[in-house]
């Protein structure tokens, strides 16, 4: 993917949209900040369909990272651990209009 910015007013505040940057393993990468807030979104699509399944296999990772906004986790494992309840109804959210965008039998 060939790297590239675009800027959009929206709301009264300026969206930076970049792609090309980050994830460049991924079939599709951007990366929108406004204000202070940077958010990736990389998309991965396999080249061949899965014989044999009868839905769609859509998988939403919707992930705040705590270290980003300087709370580093505490205990013997400075991980971030599973996802908190907040990020996976924050995931259902992001999956469930955009499952019947894509096209059938894909």
């Amino acid at each position: 993917m060939t790297p590239g910015s675009i800027e959009i007013p929206f709301g009264g505040k300026i969206l930076h949209i970049e792609t090309g940057r980050f994830a460049r393993q991924a079939n599709a990468a951007l990366t929108i900040t406004c204000g202070g807030t940077t958010v990736l979104v990389a998309a991965c699509i396999s080249k061949s369909a899965r014989e044999g399944i009868d839905f769609f296999p859509l998988t939403v990772e919707y992930q705040e990272k705590t270290y980003a906004a300087g709370k580093i986790p505490g205990g013997f494992f400075k991980r971030e651990g599973r996802p908190t309840q907040k990020e996976i109804l924050s995931s259902r959210l992001i999956d469930r209009p955009i499952r019947p965008l894509f096209p059938e039998g894909l």
